[in-house]
């Protein structure tokens, strides 16, 4: 935590849960990220937190943007982002958001099927577009496997049609989960991708790109390697795969750039057992699953959390959000511990939020306002 934020928290007097993100973190992310790979064009995916001051402090240091939607597309434009820097990079999209964003100067789509090819022939012609394949997302806490993506060979022939459709066929896109471990899989996803060019190119479809998607991790309570194991891991695929003749390179890290900018704020409401038998308190908030803290589903994103009771003895504990809804359980089974001497009223901070809380916050699910937030 930056002594900016520290600050900014010690002096908060909300009664209500917020986000507070400190930009300048974000700023030095993206400039590692950018040294570490410089090869690499970065298409910031802004579904992971869209506040206006982050998208101007990244416009500024020259970052592209990657939306999902024409609103998203929008909210860059909003703050100055020319659309020659916006990948709609959503493969389910309205026809009528396709020819609003061709309209706008957008002009780099992605797909993955047969039926999105022939809605951007149709209402984004010439444009360059970007095949995505499936894969598997081992190792990733966040998977992304299934719903996006087309097999290997699939996504050849939707590559061969979109030339024949009067698009650009430009490259290849994939994925390989959200708050990924497993460095190996940037190997087996650019093997994959490289075999992808050598049949296409027999074809005379003459790929450019390889979009290596998100992946980049925030410091969660798992231990991850370093940001620059994870661009070596990535440089040395590209150059087994490639040789010397390494295509042109997007990445699209999210989480990466924002997550561990952020922090929540929020208080203990009630502290509780459920049997005198029963070791294990239950640890209620004011924050839940509906109201920024999506990605406990499954207990997949573990968050660090402080408290002001922080070294003394600790007990097993479950911890639970506000709502009147039984699946507004955060963490049962992953063992978290927290001060014997807990207090209801305590303001704990839930460390890396900086992404995917306020975009998944509801708008009033049993009443609770939207998550706030704060950008300094």
């Amino acid at each position: 935590m930056t002594p900016k934020l520290q600050r900014f928290l010690a002096e908060a007097k909300d009664t209500e849960p917020f986000v507070v993100v400190d930009v300048d973190v974000v700023e030095q992310n993206y400039r590692e990220l950018r040294r570490l790979l410089p090869l690499a064009k970065v298409y910031y995916a802004i579904k992971a937190n869209p506040a206006p001051e982050i998208l101007r402090r990244l416009r500024t240091l020259g970052s592209s943007f990657d939306t999902a939607s024409a609103n998203e597309i929008q909210q860059c434009m909003d703050q100055g982002v020319s659309t020659d820097r916006i990948s709609f990079g959503n493969t389910i999209k309205k026809k009528r958001d396709i020819a609003w964003a061709f309209e706008q100067g957008v002009r780099l789509y992605a797909f993955d099927s047969l039926c999105e090819l022939q809605k951007l022939a149709e209402l984004a012609p010439g444009s360059q577009v970007f095949c995505r394949v499936l894969m598997e997302c081992e190792g990733a806490e966040w998977p992304l496997s299934k719903k996006f993506g087309c097999a290997p060979r699939m996504a050849a022939d939707l590559l061969v049609k979109a030339r024949e459709l009067g698009l650009d066929p430009y490259g290849i896109s994939f994925h390989v989960g959200s708050q990924q471990t497993d460095l190996n899989q940037w190997d087996k996803a650019v093997a994959q991708v490289s075999q992808m060019f050598s049949v296409l190119q027999q074809a005379d479809v003459d790929l450019r790109m390889v979009n290596l998607g998100g992946g980049f991790p925030a410091r969660y309570r798992t231990d991850i390697p370093m940001l620059e194991a994870y661009a070596q891991a990535i440089s040395d695929a590209m150059t087994k795969h490639f040789g010397n003749k390494i295509p042109e390179m997007i990445i699209e890290p999210g989480r990466g750039l924002v997550g561990d900018a952020g922090v929540i704020q929020a208080e203990v409401v009630l502290i509780s057992e459920k049997d005198y038998d029963d070791d294990r308190r239950w640890v209620y908030l004011d924050i839940g699953k509906f109201s920024g803290l999506a990605e406990t589903m499954d207990e997949a994103i573990k968050y660090r959390i402080l408290t002001p009771r922080d070294g003394g003895p600790t007990g097993r504990v479950s911890l639970a959000g506000p709502s009147c809804d039984s699946a507004d359980i955060l963490y049962e089974k992953a063992e978290y511990q927290m001060p014997l001497a807990l207090e209801v009223g305590d303001k704990i901070q839930i460390l890396s939020t900086g992404a995917y809380t306020t975009t998944y916050s509801s708008v009033g699910f049993n009443g609770f306002p939207p998550l706030k937030s704060y950008c300094i």
